[in-house]
C-alpha cells in the first residue's frame, strides 16, 4: 500500500471526507491548499493531525505543486473538490509553466484543462487517480433513496431529463438540468448545480398564468455523469445544500446515475429530503 498521497485540495467538504479516508487507511497525506478554493480548516486539521501537512499555493502555480509534491515524495495523488469554472477567466496569474499548457489548449473546458494538467503531473512522475478510489461506499445506489418515490409526472420528467442532460454533458458543459412538465428549464453552465436549481426556481416564480410554466408545475433535477467521465477529476456530487436548493426553488424530485454520483453527508441528506418530501433516486447508466 501507498504511504503517501498528494490531495489537490478545491472547495467544499470533499477535501475532507477523503482526508478523513486516507488518513483512516493510514496514508501520510500532503496537501496542495489551493489560496483561491480550499477552506482554511484545512490548517486546523493540520494542526491536529501530524500524519498530514499542507502547502498553501495559488491555482496558477502550476510548478509549485510540481515542486512540492516532488519533494514531499509523492507519486500518486488526487483532486477533490470544485475549482469554480470561471477562475479559469479570473484575474489569477498563471506561472510560466501554466501558461505554456493554457496556450496550447485548442479550448478551455474542465475536460482538455484538467486532462492537460494530469498529462503534466504525470510526465513529472505523479500520477492522478480516482478521487472516488477512497470513497466508494458513498457513490449512489440504484434505486428510490428517500421515503417517497417520484411520481408518473416526475419520473416523465426525469426520462426526458436524463436525454437532456447526457446530451449536454457529452459536450462537457454542465452536468446538470432541471424539468418541469416535460419542458427544460435550466441548463448547467459555468455556475454550479446549485446555481443553476437556483436559476430556474426564479424562472418559474416570474411565469405568469399565461406562459409556459405555473407555479403548479413542481421541477425536478436531473444530474448526470459525462459519458466518458475521467473519475480523476469532476465526479457528479450532491449533498444537503442540493436538498436545500431545491426546497428553496420549489424542485421536489432528484435523479442522479447511480454509482457515479457521490453522495455527501448522505443520512443527513436524505433525512432533509424526506421532511421536505423531495423524491431521490439512482437512475442505472445505460449500457450503451
Amino acid at each position: 500500500m501507498l504511504d503517501k498521497l498528494g490531495l489537490i485540495a478545491g472547495n467544499g467538504r470533499f477535501p475532507f471526507l477523503l482526508l478523513q479516508a486516507a488518513r483512516a487507511r493510514g496514508l501520510h497525506v500532503v496537501v496542495a491548499a489551493i489560496k483561491e478554493e480550499t477552506d482554511p480548516e484545512m490548517d486546523v486539521r493540520a494542526a491536529e493531525d501530524s500524519g498530514m501537512e499542507v502547502h498553501w499555493m495559488s491555482l496558477g502555480e502550476l510548478s509549485k505543486l510540481i515542486e512540492t509534491f516532488q519533494k514531499a515524495g509523492v507519486t500518486n495523488a488526487v483532486m477533490a473538490g470544485q475549482v469554480r469554472h470561471k477562475q479559469i477567466f479570473s484575474g489569477i496569474r498563471p506561472d510560466w509553466r501554466l501558461a505554456k499548457l493554457l496556450m496550447s489548449l485548442s479550448t478551455r473546458n474542465t475536460d482538455m484543462l484538467l486532462g492537460a494538467v494530469a498529462k503534466v503531473l504525470s510526465d513529472e512522475g505523479i500520477e492522478l487517480i480516482s478521487s472516488t478510489a477512497y470513497l466508494e461506499p458513498m457513490l449512489a445506489r440504484e434505486g428510490v433513496l428517500t421515503a417517497r418515490a417520484p411520481s408518473e409526472a416526475e419520473r416523465a420528467d426525469i426520462a426526458y431529463g436524463l436525454t437532456v442532460a447526457r446530451g449536454v454533458a457529452g459536450f462537457d458543459l454542465g452536468q446538470t438540468v432541471v424539468i418541469a412538465a416535460g419542458a427544460c428549464v435550466a441548463v448547467e453552465a459555468m455556475e454550479g448545480t446549485d446555481a443553476t436549481i437556483a436559476r430556474a426556481g426564479l424562472l418559474m416564480s416570474s411565469a405568469g398564468d399565461g406562459e409556459a410554466f405555473t407555479l403548479t408545475r413542481s421541477l425536478t433535477v436531473v444530474k448526470v455523469a459525462k459519458p466518458k467521465q475521467d473519475l480523476r477529476f469532476d465526479v457528479p456530487v450532491v449533498g444537503v445544500p442540493t436538498v436545500r436548493a431545491m426546497q428553496a426553488a420549489g424542485a421536489t424530485c432528484l435523479a442522479v446515475e447511480a454509482g457515479r454520483t457521490l453522495l455527501f453527508d448522505e443520512a443527513a441528506m436524505l433525512r432533509e429530503a424526506n421532511a421536505a418530501g423531495i423524491a431521490i433516486v439512482g437512475e442505472a447508466r445505460p449500457t450503451v
